[in-house]
């Protein structure tokens, strides 16, 4: 997949940008050009002789360069690539580039492309979880900017938390996904998986049985058609597969906030299992067993995250799908909640503890839409994943 084609490289300053000389090699030994352009601040932490040695290509550094200008131009280097990748992206990069600045090389070729564009951001995680920050993500997802990462780790700053730059296997992924001449190519697809975790106190929690299996296909299964997905996932048994932008959530509404902050999507796939309720007098220290009796839980109704998407009057997606896991009467009250979410699709499953299904390799599921009720034998997730992802890709076409 990435034989042949050109990637122009920009390496923003932090210290995650000794990873990029890894990517370079990768991006390589698999039969990309690679075009590296330096910021002067990611000269700090690598050299252009390691880039250049890596690539066997120029290094790009300074806008005002005549000789550069001269031969090719910053213009014609930022089009003559096939694809852009920004890592690690500061958060200054990732501001300049919402803002729509050219103040250097690198905001001038971002701003000056007609091709697309992934970054990997990395910085601190409360620059990660400033609000200016999150806005500038938010504006450039809306740009049709792909995302790659961050990761959830410790800091060089000695602090934890979201704010790595993705493993270089992960953006790799996320080029080839990038790259990726399928059918939902250009598409952003928002999809949900997992369980929510609902506090009780500090140790205990409410949840759905939910490995995030099938939902973790089926984002893996949208990505291999060439869609840029937004995978919001619950605390799920599996990991996150590569190529898709993962946004790690504990509560239903943090799922309801990561998925509304998502950007505009041309479809969403709610595949996650929302508990339904959560303690509205979550305990902040450990409730304990003292004889006293049972401790009282006041219970209150969680965000209904497919009603609130199925139901927006602006930037709704087009093709909305829910998945309805249960136990009796499937066919029927899957029906009856795809009217009452006001969604295109609904996916049924039969999840009875004799199927085997909840937290098993396989599902049978029927598609619900306005042309009735499609019924597929039992096959494994992923090829109901493959199924439900070229349903979508011929529903978006």
């Amino acid at each position: 997949m990435l034989a042949n084609k050109h990637i122009l490289l920009i390496v923003g300053g932090g210290i995650a940008a000794f990873k990029s000389l890894d990517l370079v090699r990768r991006l390589r030994e698999r039969g990309a050009q690679v075009t590296p352009v330096l910021t002067k601040s990611g000269a700090e932490f690598v050299t252009p002789l390691s880039l250049s040695a890596l690539s066997a290509s120029k290094v790009y550094q300074d806008l005002f360069n005549l000789t550069d200008e001269a031969e090719m131009g910053h213009i014609e280097l930022s089009r003559a690539a096939d694809l852009i990748v920004v890592a690690p992206a500061t958060a200054d990069l990732m501001a300049k580039m919402a803002g729509g600045l050219a103040t250097d090389l690198a905001s001038t070729l971002l701003l000056a492309t007609d091709k697309r564009v992934l970054i990997a951001p990395s910085m601190n995680v409360r620059m990660w979880t400033h609000p200016a920050t999150q806005r500038n993500l938010a504006t450039l997802q809306d740009d049709g900017i792909l995302v790659v990462g961050p990761n959830e780790g410790n800091m060089a700053c000695g602090e934890y938390g979201p704010g790595r730059m993705a493993e270089v296997p992960e953006i790799i992924a996320a080029i080839g996904a990038a790259l990726a001449d399928g059918p939902l190519k250009g598409k952003h697809i928002i999809v949900t998986s997992g369980p929510t975790h609902e506090p009780i106190d500090p140790v205990r929690y409410i949840a759905n049985r939910s490995s995030g299996a099938q939902g973790t296909a089926i984002a893996a299964a949208l990505a291999a058609l060439g869609a840029n997905v937004t995978f919001v996932t619950g605390p799920a048994d599996v990991p996150p597969p590569m190529g898709v932008n993962t946004v790690k959530v504990q509560t239903a509404k943090e799922m309801l906030a990561a998925v509304t902050s998502a950007g505009a999507a041309d479809a969403a796939v709610f595949a996650a299992a929302v508990a339904d309720w959560h303690v509205a007098n979550a305990g902040n220290s450990k409730i304990k067993k003292d004889g006293a009796g049972l401790p009282r839980l006041d219970f209150a109704e969680n965000p209904d995250i497919l009603a609130t998407v199925s139901q927006m009057t602006e930037g709704r997606p087009r093709l909305v799908v829910g998945f309805a896991a249960e136990t009796d009467d499937v066919i029927a009250n899957a029906t009856a909640k795809r009217l009452r979410k006001q969604c295109d699709w609904i996916v049924a499953n039969d999840v009875s503890p004799d199927t085997g299904i909840m937290g098993g390799s396989e599902n049978a599921v029927t598609l619900i839409n306005d042309a009735g009720a499609e019924n597929f034998p039992r096959m494994t997730k992923a090829d109901v994943a493959a199924m439900l992802a070229g349903r979508i890709a011929e529903a978006l076409a």
